[in-house]
């Protein structure tokens, strides 16, 4: 069942009592998730949410994704601590756009009872008149019961978490009618979608119940609604996961590329890796543990992460993405053919070594010592005689070959990509780059 497998994988928080034996009902149950069009792509941080929806889906129900296109323009004030930018409707269409087409890489989508379906709440918000909202909608809700929610009490202020703590600076009517506005958006599925469920992370819980608490009173108490919550993914420290040192790590390779997004997990500490592929791949339970217990016997080898990293790599992006991700990174331990890189992946295993500029004057008139250490300023070598002296003894490599010639002219060296250099002194790399 679908909570087993939620709660073994530690992914369960809180359930509406009653979820249980609604999802056990004989037919497929429709669920929901809404994500924000607020950017042009999803990001590691939603995946735990997409992966909400596919188990729904294995476990034979449909999974509905909402695009909160109308939502978005808004901003949801839960886990804010200030308004957010809003945006036009152009930009946010176009970031749905985006968005389908990383969740078919996890959804089926199709016609059949349990094939997914992605909506807009855009398309019935775009005609729903402000009076109309308040007459229909608004008047079912008291402010008291808007103000309880954990996520408005927190931006409205006072005690530890008010503005004269330097905290929130309160909450705009504008953020303060979302849950409003997301409790609808259950509504209208229920009633068109036959959608009785659902889901986020767990800090979307209040927003999620208003909800259910719309749908029972917009039917007279004849409407049955559920909510179920996963947990936040942080990581073992606590803090936040999802961002890397560089910020966050999206699903489109055009601002993650796919190597960072691979080391991203490869990169994963030893006491959170147990919990991100349980979250993170479809590996059976007997699977992790075996690898767990692999892992344990040799840490070094990381095996964990370095399944974590296959699992999801290939998902997101392809195997051929993964397969070129793994070549890149054997690159920085001298088992990678460097030629095979293409530039934007070059710039990528280098992005933390020094990069030096070079002109091709400076590699025409000058040997391979000269260059590594008066050419380029010191910075590789702080003379010549150290040069030679590494060359020598083996420990210099240009571009993934030894270097044994301090005199050989740089001139004929082989520039990867016709312009770049890469210079490998003991274990420490170099990128060296001549002209534009």
């Amino acid at each position: 069942m679908l909570l087993e497998e939620l709660k073994w994988r530690g992914m369960y928080h809180d359930a509406m009592p009653g979820t249980a034996e609604h999802l056990a009902s004989a037919a497929p149950v429709s669920g929901y998730i809404g994500f924000d069009p607020t950017a042009a792509s999803l990001h590691i941080g939603n995946l735990a949410t997409i992966m909400l929806l596919v188990h729904l889906q294995r476990a034979g129900h449909r999974p509905v994704a909402l695009v909160g296109g109308a939502t978005g323009m808004i901003g949801d004030p839960s886990g804010k601590s200030a308004e957010r930018n809003l945006l036009d409707e152009t930009t946010l269409r176009a970031n749905q756009a985006g968005i389908r087409a990383q969740l078919e890489k996890f959804l089926e989508f199709n016609d059949s009872p349990t094939g997914a379906v992605l909506v807009n709440n855009y398309d019935w918000f775009k005609d729903f008149s402000f009076l109309q909202f308040l007459r229909d909608v608004g008047k079912h809700l008291t402010v008291n019961y808007m103000m309880a929610k954990d996520s408005v009490k927190r931006r409205i202020g006072g005690g530890e978490e008010g503005p004269s703590a330097g905290g929130s600076e309160g909450i705009s009517y504008t953020e303060f009618s979302y849950q409003l506005l997301q409790g609808y958006d259950f509504f209208h599925l229920y009633q068109h979608l036959g959608c009785t469920l659902q889901m986020g992370a767990s800090d979307q819980w209040g927003n999620i119940t208003t909800g259910t608490e719309l749908i029972r009173r917009l039917t007279d108490g004849q409407g049955k609604a559920y909510a179920l919550t996963g947990q936040l993914i942080t990581k073992a420290d606590g803090t936040k996961y999802g961002k890397s040192e560089t910020g966050t790590v999206w699903l489109d390779p055009a601002l993650t590329s796919p190597y960072q997004f691979y080391q991203f997990f490869l990169n994963s500490k030893d006491e959170d890796a147990p919990r991100l592929i349980r979250v993170f791949t479809l590996l059976g339970q007997a699977e992790i543990e075996a690898l767990e217990a692999e892992h344990a016997q040799a840490p070094h080898l990381r095996l964990l992460q370095k399944a974590l990293a296959r699992e999801v790599t290939i998902r997101v992006h392809s195997e051929a993405a993964y397969e070129a991700a793994v070549a890149a990174s054997q690159v920085l331990f001298g088992g990678g053919d460097l030629a095979a890189l293409d530039e934007a992946t070059l710039l990528d295993v280098f992005a933390g070594e020094p990069q030096l500029p070079i002109t091709p004057a400076q590699l025409a008139e000058t040997d391979v010592a000269t260059l590594l250490s008066d050419t380029t300023g010191g910075q590789v070598f702080p003379s010549k005689g150290e040069a030679r002296k590494m060359m020598q003894n083996g420990g210099l490599s240009l571009n993934g070959q030894k270097i044994s010639n301090p005199q050989q002219p740089a001139a004929e060296l082989p520039l990867l990509l016709g312009k770049y250099l890469v210079v490998k002194k003991g274990k420490k790399h170099y990128l060296l780059k001549a002209g534009n």
